[in-house]
């Protein structure tokens, strides 16, 4: 195993690394590199990275927590055999000898329950050849140059033969955190966790409960997915450069179901967009000036169901819920069945 003063997120190695490589933080792609081991500790150990995993991880930028990842899943014979005194010291070989071992006990397959993968996706170019030349000694790295959010995901994982969970780890760009999360929960593909760091203010959201601010549309989403739990606050310090507010570090441990039964999702988070879009307005308004909804809603099954401000209040009585009540006081299971009696009522 790297000792920790090798390590790419060590203060003095990442500079090295941008100075080397005459690297420029591009703002529009939200690049700010992890400088703090303590910090990498705490994600490894909030996502429970161990040998044998499977994790994904979104814009790697020059490898920091990718090289924790890789660390944290070299098959245990790998760490049997790399004794201080091995010929070189090269990681490259210690796993190659482990690869081959398992591979002649059957169980080559980088999906396969022995052998843990990294898949890291760069979307930028010139980060490529930074990761190849700082993280190519693990033979347990998959480097994709490729925007993620252009990504089949179903048919990655197949193309991979990934079939067992695989544990989701990043540090986001802030401006494309959410259509990230919410593209890996919908894609359906197996998931155990996503552990991430994100801006405090988009933790706070996630795991908020109604009546409070935070609470929204974001919060129902990722809850109806996933168990939010808040691992670690990072302050601005631990980051080059610095970003102007404060980040967090959040595991989200998917859901073996959903927690409430809804006959149509998609129509019930239609209803909570609507709900969330005018907050100061009741939910019966809310949802009936909606643009996105409109008087008539297809749903899922392409049925087309009225969505006037009297059938809403109807759906709202049988639930004995007030006419005036907002869209932050509703809690989830509220939102699912109000979906359920607006699909049952057309």
């Amino acid at each position: 195993m790297k000792s920790r003063d090798e390590f790419i997120a060590v203060p003095k190695n990442t500079i090295q690394v941008l100075q080397k490589h005459g690297f420029q933080f591009k703002k529009q792609l939200g690049q700010n590199f992890l400088i703090d081991m303590h910090v990498l500790d705490k994600i490894i150990r909030a996502a429970d990275i161990g040998p044998g995993d499977i994790c994904l991880e979104i814009g790697p930028g020059i490898g920091s927590l990718t090289q924790a990842l890789c660390e944290a899943t070299l098959p245990a014979e790998a760490g049997d055999a790399r004794p201080d005194d091995t010929v070189d010291g090269s990681v490259g070989e210690a796993v190659d000898a482990a690869v081959d071992a398992a591979a002649d006990a059957g169980v080559a397959s980088a999906g396969n329950d022995a052998i843990g993968h990294v898949y890291a996706v760069e979307i930028d170019d010139r980060l490529i050849p930074i990761l190849q030349e700082n993280l190519g000694d693990y033979p347990h790295l998959t480097i994709l140059h490729t925007d993620f959010m252009k990504i089949d995901l179903p048919a990655f994982f197949e193309e991979q033969q990934i079939s067992r969970p695989v544990k989701v780890v990043a540090n986001l760009p802030y401006y494309i955190t959410t259509p990230i999360i919410m593209a890996l929960f919908e894609s359906g593909v197996p998931l155990a966790s996503v552990t991430v760091m994100v801006q405090e203010e988009v933790a706070r959201r996630m795991q908020a409960k109604p009546g409070t601010k935070d609470y929204g549309a974001l919060s129902l989403a990722v809850q109806y997915y996933a168990e939010p739990y808040i691992a670690a606050h990072v302050p601005p310090n631990c980051f080059m450069p610095r970003p102007n507010v404060g980040s967090a570090v959040i595991r989200l441990t998917r859901r073996s179901a959903p927690p409430v039964e809804v006959c149509d999702a998609h129509f019930m988070f239609k209803l909570i967009r609507a709900a969330f879009g005018q907050r100061r307005k009741t939910l019966v308004n809310s949802l009936a000036g909606s643009p996105e909804l409109g008087s008539q809603v297809r749903l899922s099954n392409g049925r087309l169901i009225p969505l006037t401000k009297e059938v809403i209040q109807q759906a709202l009585e049988k639930e004995n819920l007030s006419p005036t009540i907002r869209g932050e006081a509703l809690f989830l299971q509220d939102f699912a069945k109000l979906a359920n009696n607006l699909t049952e009522q057309a």
